[in-house]
C-alpha cells in the first residue's frame, strides 16, 4: 500500500465516521442537472502530511492524471493565466466566459506584480528569488486569497496558498518543504489531484535550486464528501492498494518557466479502475 492510500482512507472513514452533515443547512452548492442543493459530510481541519524523500503521492485505489494535474499547475504558477484556452484540462470550463477568462483568480493573481524589497515582482517570481537570495526566510509565501480580486473572479479559490520553508538533512543538504492551505476541498473530485499537483511544484522549485524536495504538509479546513459521492468513496476506500509509482522531472532542466508536462516521467503506476463521471456540484 502507498502512504497516500493509508492517509486518504484514514482521512474518508474518519469524515464518514465522525463528520458533520449539512444537511439541515442552506448550502450554496447546487447539482447542475437537478438544480438540487449540494449536500455534504465534512470535518473541520483535516491535516495530511507527505514526505516526497519516502514516495511519490499519487493514489493507487484509481488513477490520478499526473499530467494533466501538471498542466494545471504550470497553467498557474508558469504561464500565471487565467483563461481555459491555455490549459489542456477541462476542469474549468463551467466557469469560464465566452472568450475562456475565468475572471482575476488562479494565476491572474500569481502574476500579479507588487513592490518587494524595493522590486516589482509577481508572486512567483519572488518566491524563486527569495528560495535562492534567503532559503531560510520564513515570509516564502504565495497566495491567490486575496479580498480585492474575489469579485472579479469566476470562483473563489480553494487551494490558495503555499509557503514554502528550508530545513537540512542530516548529511547537511537543503530540503525544500512546503505547506499547502486549502479553505473547501471535494474529497472525491480534487484531493488527491490537489496533492499531486503540489507535490510537482514543489519537487520543480525545489530542483531549480538545487534542493531536494521534503514534506509538503496539507491543510484543509472544510474536507467534505457530498451527498452523491457517499456510495462511491465507500466502494473505493475498500479497494486493493498497489506500491507508489515513481515519478521524477528531468534533471537537466533548471529555470521554473522552462519546465513542460513532457518533462514529467511515471514509471510503474499500478492503480485501480477509474471512476468515470463524478457528478461536480457547482
Amino acid at each position: 500500500m502507498s502512504k497516500a492510500d493509508k492517509l486518504f482512507k484514514q482521512m474518508c472513514q474518519d469524515i464518514l465516521e465522525n463528520g458533520t452533515d449539512t444537511s439541515d443547512g442552506n448550502v450554496r452548492p447546487i447539482w447542475e442537472d437537478t438544480k438540487e442543493k449540494a449536500y455534504t459530510i465534512k470535518k473541520f481541519g483535516v491535516i495530511n502530511r507527505y514526505d516526497l524523500r519516502e514516495e511519490f503521492p499519487a493514489l493507487t485505489l484509481r488513477r490520478t492524471a499526473i499530467k494533466s494535474a501538471m498542466d494545471e499547475i504550470l497553467w498557474i504558477y508558469q504561464k500565471k493565466s487565467n483563461n481555459i484556452h491555455d490549459l489542456k484540462p477541462h476542469i474549468w470550463d463551467a466557469w469560464a466566459d465566452e472568450d475562456g477568462s475565468i475572471g482575476t483568480c488562479y494565476g491572474y493573481v500569481i502574476g500579479q506584480k507588487d513592490s518587494r524589497n524595493g522590486e516589482q515582482l509577481d508572486q512567483m517570481d519572488f518566491v524563486l528569488k527569495e528560495i535562492k537570495k534567503n532559503p531560510y526566510s520564513r515570509r516564502i509565501i504565495t497566495n491567490m486569497f486575496i479580498p480585492q480580486y474575489l469579485d472579479g473572479g469566476h470562483l473563489e479559490p480553494c487551494a490558495y496558498s503555499m509557503t514554502y520553508n528550508v530545513t537540512k538533512d542530516k548529511d547537511g543538504n537543503k530540503v525544500l518543504n512546503a505547506v499547502l492551505n486549502q479553505r473547501s476541498q471535494d474529497i472525491l473530485a480534487a484531493n488527491n489531484w490537489n496533492v499531486v499537483q503540489y507535490s510537482l511544484l514543489l519537487m520543480m522549485v525545489a530542483q531549480v535550486n538545487d534542493m531536494i524536495a521534503g514534506e509538503l504538509i496539507h491543510c484543509i479546513v472544510d474536507a467534505h464528501i457530498y451527498d452523491r459521492h457517499i456510495d462511491l468513496i465507500k466502494e473505493l476506500i475498500s479497494r486493493e492498494e498497489y506500491p507508489a509509482p515513481k515519478v521524477w522531472l528531468n534533471p537537466e532542466v533548471k529555470n521554473f518557466y522552462d519546465f513542460t508536462t513532457d518533462d514529467l516521467h511515471v514509471e510503474n503506476y499500478q492503480h485501480g479502475e477509474q471512476i468515470t463521471n463524478i457528478p461536480i456540484a457547482v
